[in-house]
């Protein structure tokens, strides 16, 4: 059977890109459990679907935000034990959703921030076009050919990194990651696969190998014969982390779905050290035309998983988060006024979380435009007052060191002037 490089990275259940450099990857990699490297870290969250930033982070104390929805708003925050729920108070002003109380002790405790009319200058509506503005940093551009985590990795190469340096949990590899500098896309760490073969959680990496050894057998391409015993070793190093064996710390429980596997996986390879940098992970379900409900409902649903999973993540790291900054974002927020049929269509700015140790939380940044008629974006949105390339650039330059944001962020002037203030 004739095995081309192309199809082993397919059907392994990775996607490396940047193949050219798989060899010597592969060979470093066997080491990279015994690496204890404390690099500082970026987890973004893709909010996919256009999150309700009205509905999560609440404006009661803008007395037209009620009146735009009279069926979904949240109520205001009450103290009466028989009110039922309602917004959660940040500061007299904001409330989180009532599904997010699991993230008002890490606001409290300065560990969450919150940006506030934040998203992109493009007023684009489609999913689609406002998702690939957002992971390519080039609002109203098409044609950019990679994603701005990809061209961080790409200013910063490393001799010694690992296959876990840059790794995001999803079907595809997303835009924000596509590029030259070698990324590992994967659903499930637990499930890899190779040639039809199910891996056993307990017995993975021996099936794997054991597939493997079949495959070199027959195999014609010199380059996989070759390098077969560094490949063995760099399945290695996911038998040492152990991943089905996994245990969180701290009492963490993360809940179920997606966005909690992930982020168990994700503080599983921080905590092994195995050279994790950028870590990418997205949740969806946040398109709700119709029934979008308010303290309960769709969003409520999706909002206890989220919050939830964050915390859990939080908590079971623990000091570890000192070198963590957690980024979630959506494409573009929701239409201020309720639709016809119990939802919202699509909108235009939209609220972002940063949590983390290095985060100055404890605080809903950014200027907040208002929801009167002639406030809002097009007369029906909220406006924007935050470029989301400027939350991003202040994260990769005061996290992840990045000194020349230029090549990052091509066509955008960054400037440290327009930063909030988020990290120190």
């Amino acid at each position: 059977m004739s095995i081309s490089r192309r199809y082993f990275l397919k059907n392994s259940g990775l996607s490396l890109f940047g193949a050219a450099v798989v060899p010597s990857f592969l060979r470093r990699a066997a080491f990279a459990a015994e690496q204890s490297s404390r690099k500082k870290i970026l987890v973004a969250i893709f909010q996919r679907g256009a999150a309700d930033g009205l509905n999560i982070v609440i404006p009661f104390g803008e007395k037209d935000y009620h009146a735009l929805r009279p069926t979904i708003a949240i109520p205001e925050p009450s103290t009466r034990s028989d009110a039922g729920p309602s917004a959660i108070d940040l500061d007299g002003f904001f409330g989180l959703h009532p599904s997010l109380s699991s993230l008002k002790p890490l606001f409290d405790s300065r560990q969450l921030a919150i940006i506030h009319a934040a998203g992109s200058p493009d007023a684009t509506r489609s999913h689609f076009d406002a998702q690939d503005y957002m992971e390519s940093a080039t609002p109203g551009v098409k044609s950019t050919p990679d994603g701005w985590l990809n061209r961080f990795l790409q200013s910063a190469p490393q001799a010694d990194a690992t296959p876990f340096r840059a790794v995001a949990f999803a079907a595809s590899t997303p835009r924000t990651m596509m590029g030259t500098a070698p990324c590992l896309c994967t659903e499930d760490l637990q499930g890899f696969h190779l040639a039809g073969n199910a891996i056993h959680p307990a017995r993975g990496v021996q099936l794997l190998a054991g597939a493997f050894e079949e495959m070199y057998a027959s195999a014609p391409d010199h380059l996989l014969s070759s390098t077969a015993h560094e490949t063995f070793e760099a399945i290695s190093t996911l038998q040492r982390i152990q991943i089905a064996e996994y245990k969180p710390e701290n009492g963490a429980q993360y809940p179920r779905g997606p966005l909690g596997k992930s982020l168990k996986q994700i503080a599983q390879l921080i905590k092994s050290d195995a050279g994790l940098e950028i870590a990418f992970t997205e949740v969806g379900g946040w398109d709700h035309h119709v029934n979008e409900g308010g303290v309960n409902g769709q969003l409520a649903s999706r909002l206890k998983e989220f919050g939830d999973a964050l915390a859990a993540f939080n908590q079971d790291l623990g000091d570890r988060m000192a070198d963590v900054t957690v980024l979630t974002m959506s494409e573009f927020g929701r239409t201020a006024r309720e639709n016809g049929n119990r939802g919202t269509d699509h909108g235009h700015a939209n609220a972002m979380f940063v949590m983390g140790g290095p985060v100055k939380g404890g605080k809903v940044y950014g200027k907040w435009p208002g929801l009167k008629e002639h406030q809002l974006h097009e007369g029906r949105d909220l406006a924007l007052t935050s470029d989301f390339r400027d939350v991003f650039a202040e994260v990769a330059t005061r996290h992840l060191g990045v000194t020349d944001t230029a090549g990052i962020f091509p066509g955008y002037a960054i400037s440290p002037a327009r930063f909030h203030g988020f990290l120190g």
